[in-house]
């Protein structure tokens, strides 16, 4: 089941100001500063148009593999990976589908590996760098090399003007929202324990942020 911020927003403190969707001109010079550290952009107005630029981004016959991520189920990417509506191979189908934890956690870690390797992202600056972290590291660990490609999906409300107020963003807005889940979900409490900035992508074309002109995810 989708958790959307509407249903942990009013049992947290969160700090409005990051997380206001950005204007035009905020938006431009984000796409610029991100295109300028290597970063792939396709600016969209939509989750609906979000979902079409994620599809078009991968080829018919590899390998998918995504992090948990709000954005991505509100775009429905989530549900159209589990459908099979594609022509791509499905990890987390053969992932959760291992009954032994042993080999499900191998499973995993070999998944960080897939062709693509799909995810939200924590903040972004406005000068152009990624900020994201998790519990376990089963989502970042993909993004700065072992994945093949990575697809980030994101909307403008997570635009910041700094990297210090990304970092900030991150303590402030999304991790009281992700705890909150993780609470619901998960019967535990979440933690900031492994911390990505991603400052520059030195490979053409493999990394992708596809930035939505909405307020999506944590």
């Amino acid at each position: 089941m989708s958790q959307q911020k509407a249903d942990y927003v009013d049992d947290t403190e969160i700090d409005p100001t990051l997380d206001e969707l950005a204007d035009d001109e905020t938006v431009e010079e984000t796409v610029e500063n991100l295109e300028a550290h290597g970063f792939d952009v396709v600016l969209v107005d939509t989750p609906e148009a979000a979902l079409d630029a994620v599809k078009s981004v991968i080829p018919a016959g590899a390998s998918v593999m995504n992090g948990h991520s709000t954005t991505l189920e509100e775009i429905g990417f989530v549900e159209y990976l589990g459908e099979g509506d594609h022509d791509w191979e499905s990890l987390p189908d053969e992932v959760w589908g291992i009954d032994d934890d042993a080999e499900r956690q191998a499973a995993r870690r070999d998944a960080q590996t897939a062709d693509y390797f799909l995810g939200g992202i924590n903040a972004i600056a406005q000068t152009g760098e990624l900020v994201a972290a998790d519990m376990s590291g089963s989502r970042i660990g993909a993004y700065p090399f072992a994945a093949g490609n990575v697809v980030i999906v994101s909307g403008t409300n997570k635009i910041v003007p700094t990297l210090d107020d990304a970092l900030d963003r991150l303590e402030s807005v999304a991790y009281p929202l992700e705890n909150e889940r993780a609470q619901d979900a998960y019967g535990v409490e979440s933690a900031i324990a492994k911390q990505l900035i991603f400052r520059h992508e030195m490979e053409e074309g493999r990394t992708t942020v596809v930035l939505v002109q909405d307020q999506l995810g944590y």
